[in-house]
Parts: C-alpha cells; structure tokens; sequence
C-alpha cells in the first residue's frame, strides 16, 4: 500500500495488487475502518479526503474520520459501504483491460530468449502474463527484475514449477526472506529443496510448524524435523 498527501490535504492510497486490497478489506475495511501507514499525523477525529486506488483497476474517494495515532500510522472510521468501495476499485476500465490482452498477445509472440530478456524489466502487466508461463527460468529473472513486489514473489515461492535456482534465489533474498508468508510457501512447496525446507522450518510459527509435523502433503524427512522442533520446544 502506497500512502501519499496531496497538497490540498487529500491523501492518495494506492494498493499495488487485488491480493493487498483483499488482505486489507478482510482486515479492516469490511469493518468500516482503514490502517494507513503515514509520516504524516492528521488530528484525531478529523476528517480527511481518501482516494483509493488499486493499480490497473479502479478507484473512488471517500469521506473518513481519524480514529486513532500510531508512531507512524493512524486509523480511520470510513464513510460508505465497504462492499461497494471494495467492487469500484476491482472494476478495471475497459481501456486496461483492452491493454491486458494486448500485452498478452504481445508476450506470447516473443521467442524463450526474448521473454526471457524482459522478464527482468518488465512492468506489473507484463510480469502477471511471464509468470503465468510457469518456467522455471523465466521467474528466475522475475525475481532479477527491481521492481518485483512482495505479493509477486509470494505467488512465485507457491508455484509448483519453480526450480531449485529460484526457491535458493528466494531464500537469499533478505527482503524476502523476511516475509514470514513467504517462508511458509517455501517450506510447504514439495519444489523446494529438502535441505532448504529444514532451514527455514524452525524460522515459521508455532501452530504451522504443528500443523507441518500432522501433515501428509510434505515429506518425511520434513514432517519428522517438525515433530523434533515440536517435542523440543514443548
């Protein structure tokens, strides 16, 4: 989420993918309220301009008053239905989605070597269709490209076509590694090398690690290293 404050004092919040936007309406604006992560510190129980935005879709402005500070966020109480905020912003306009099929089309004209060569600077519609190709040296270069986000490369790490290289490339990335979401989809993804999967085993959660030590969807080098980590800690 992408928070900035205009000059007339509307704020912009820009979520970059619908996953973000489920996550935060699931979160909080179902309920009627919105967490922002700001510098910026508007009086409380003041009202302020929100224009929501979701990257390629839509976007509304709403009415919201500050519930609450935080060091560096606030809270707000929001005017409107959440329902209907949430269905304006997943509407795409006709000349997005018109553009999404041209960039598919586009996409997959172009030879291996040439989709590879893009995938390290391609922008977020470009990067929806390349991974959506599921090979393994394609998301390699995904994952090379600086503009990748967090939410892409969750998506990734729960691919079941990634290769050993690019669930290593994951792992090595500190911004990423960082992600316990994504070190769950690593450790429960039967791609990921076992040794790797042990590594980042003791780094997820109690209840997950539980849950991997019951499980018989991993395997049973993993299963039994959870168990240990279970009875040790217990």
């Amino acid at each position: 989420m992408n928070v900035s404050k205009q000059t007339g004092g509307e704020f912009i919040i820009e979520f970059e993918s619908e996953e973000e936007l489920r996550r935060e309406f699931a979160l909080n604006l179902s309920a009627g309220g919105l967490f922002i992560q700001s510098q910026e510190k508007p009086a409380e129980l003041s009202h302020l301009e929100l224009r929501l935005k979701l990257a390629g879709a839509g976007e509304v402005t709403i009415t919201a008053m500050v519930v609450r500070l935080f060091d560096s966020a606030f809270a707000v109480s929001i005017e409107g239905n959440p329902d209907e905020i949430l269905s304006t912003l997943l509407i795409a306009p006709k000349e997005d989605a018109a553009k999404q099929v041209n960039v598919w089309d586009r996409i997959r004209a172009l030879t291996h070597a040439e989709k590879i060569i893009l995938a390290s600077k391609a922008d977020r519609q470009e990067r929806a269709v390349l991974a959506q190709d599921n090979d393994s040296q394609i998301l390699y270069y995904l994952l090379k490209n600086p503009r990748i986000t967090a939410e892409e490369v969750l998506r990734i790490a729960r691919l079941t076509s990634i290769s050993a290289q690019v669930a290593d490339l994951i792992a090595k990335t500190t911004q990423w590694s960082s992600n316990q979401e994504i070190r769950s989809a690593l450790v429960n993804n039967p791609r990921t090398p076992t040794p790797l999967a042990l590594k980042l085993l003791p780094t997820l959660p109690e209840p997950e690690i539980r849950q991997i030590a019951k499980s018989t969807a991993v395997s049973q080098a993993l299963k039994q290293a959870a168990l240990r980590i279970v009875i040790s800690r217990g």
